[in-house]
């Protein structure tokens, strides 16, 4: 089997960018150089990697993504070290959950602007159960994984924080200083499946009060407008504060939850250099909150995180 960098690249490139034309451009290439470089590959592996209709990877293009893009940053590891080249520069994928992506991940991409101005991060947002799924198979390259079970080996802790109640500014325990599970739960949970809902499950079961689920909703955005619109309450993590609407308000929990953000690299293969930068110019955060939503809503914004310890 004789695989070419150019075959890499291209597969790499079409791959990330679900398009001949935009590989070509990213590449430097005319479009039939990208299409003639597939082909080859795909000859050379024995099968098609892209359903050529929708550019979608074939189960073939799945199983092998992964292993194009380990090979890839390897190859331009090498060229750098063969120029001299000591200064970290490229793209890296990232994967984060939504909460994160609005209430930590602008500090973040500040913080690396600043170390690695060179770099660029793209942004993929999924559910929780995807991030680990999404570093494994080689779709991102670092992610920000939610309370892993085992912290993966090459990862940091990059922070902290709580699950909260979110109800209406007008609902009857906008008063408390915590809510207590047991009266949130009366007024029936909206829950998202494709984020906190197996967190919210453990919540409930650990304080040994009843879940009964309302409404389920995969998008984060979509269950708070439904708590907007009063169809129910529900818990998401303080990171999801910015998320919040006038009309909506985010108290603490009696049973208090933190979870862990853990920024991780691949542990079943050679980590990006880039994501290997990125990872070691991250510095730890907060520990989980102890303001009252009533003082953080007295705070202007962008505060609030300095005001936790």
């Amino acid at each position: 089997m004789a695989l070419t960098t150019q075959q890499l690249r291209a597969f790499v490139g079409v791959a990330d960018s679900g398009s001949f034309t935009d590989a070509a451009a990213a590449l430097g290439v005319s479009q039939s150089a990208v299409s003639h470089a597939i082909a080859g590959l795909e000859r050379e592996l024995a099968g098609p990697l892209f359903d050529r209709r929708t550019l979608s990877l074939t189960p073939l293009g799945q199983r092998t993504i992964g292993h194009a893009r380990a090979a890839a940053v390897a190859i331009e590891t090498l060229e750098a070290a063969a120029r001299g080249d000591r200064s970290v520069s490229g793209s890296v994928r990232l994967g984060a959950v939504p909460t994160v992506c609005r209430g930590l991940l602008p500090e973040l991409i500040e913080e690396w602007a600043a170390a690695l101005p060179e770099v660029r991060v793209d942004v993929f947002e999924g559910d929780d159960d995807e991030m680990p799924e999404w570093l494994e198979n080689g779709f991102v390259d670092i992610a920000i994984l939610v309370d892993p079970a085992d912290q993966p080996a090459h990862s940091k802790v990059v922070d902290v924080d709580e699950y909260a109640a979110v109800i209406r500014e007008d609902h009857p325990l906008v008063e408390l200083p915590e809510i207590p599970l047991a009266e949130l739960a009366d007024d029936g949970m909206i829950v998202s499946s494709g984020g906190c809902e197996t967190h919210v499950q453990s919540i409930f079961a650990a304080a040994g009060v009843p879940l009964e689920v309302r409404h389920r909703v995969r998008e984060t955005s979509t269950l708070l407008a439904m708590v907007e619109q009063g169809f129910g309450v529900s818990i998401v993590p303080t990171l999801g504060r910015g998320m919040l609407s006038s009309s909506l308000r985010m108290r603490p929990l009696v049973e208090r939850r933190a979870r862990r953000l853990v920024l991780a690299l691949p542990g079943n293969r050679d980590p990006h250099p880039v994501g290997a930068a990125l990872l070691a110019h991250t510095r730890s955060r907060r520990a989980a909150s102890k303001l009252s939503d009533r003082e953080a809503d007295a705070l202007p914004e962008g505060d609030v995180a300095a005001q936790i310890a």
